[in-house]
């Protein structure tokens, strides 16, 4: 089992053994990945596949995670990690003519939706530790350094020519 840090600007909601086609599910998936929440939530409406209301279930579920438990506006969101997954086969059997019998295999799949909170943007500030070798011993410090990329070409850098 891989352990990951918990991000404390991103919330999830995780659908499992949803009776439908992994394949089936993507299709929805790849169309809403990356897309604010307000945008989402029309997409799924509109879209005429079968797959698109558990999908939106699992999406108001996540937003609902935000608010209750983070307090996060839904305004801010953004689907940042979309992914579907293969679950489990339910295997039947379809009684036929003279006795025969014929397997039905029902596809399941689970889809996991991460929300991402906008309105707070960590990847601006990153984090740095650095040590210092005093006379009392080495000391850790932390550095919150502005990581911004600025464009020097088009913003009066020194090439600049108008």
């Amino acid at each position: 089992m891989i352990k990951t840090k918990k991000n404390r600007y991103e919330v999830y909601a995780l659908g499992q053994h949803i009776c439908m086609s992994p394949h089936k599910a993507r299709r929805v998936i790849d169309q809403i990945r990356g897309r604010s929440y307000e945008e989402t939530m029309m997409i799924l409406e509109l879209m005429p596949y079968r797959a698109c209301y558990p999908i939106l279930k699992l999406v108001y579920s996540a937003a609902a995670n935000a608010s209750h438990n983070m307090g996060f506006n839904e305004r801010d969101l953004v689907i940042s990690k979309a992914e579907v997954n293969q679950g489990t086969t339910v295997k039947k059997l379809k009684p036929r003519a003279q006795g025969r019998s014929y397997p039905i295999k029902r596809p399941t799949c689970s889809i996991t939706i991460v929300l991402k909170n906008t309105s707070v943007n960590e990847e601006e500030f990153k984090r740095y530790q650095y040590t210092i070798n005093q006379p009392g011993g080495l000391i850790t410090k932390e550095k919150y350094t502005d990581m911004r990329c600025y464009d020097m070409y088009n913003n009066g850098g020194l090439w600049d020519k108008k």
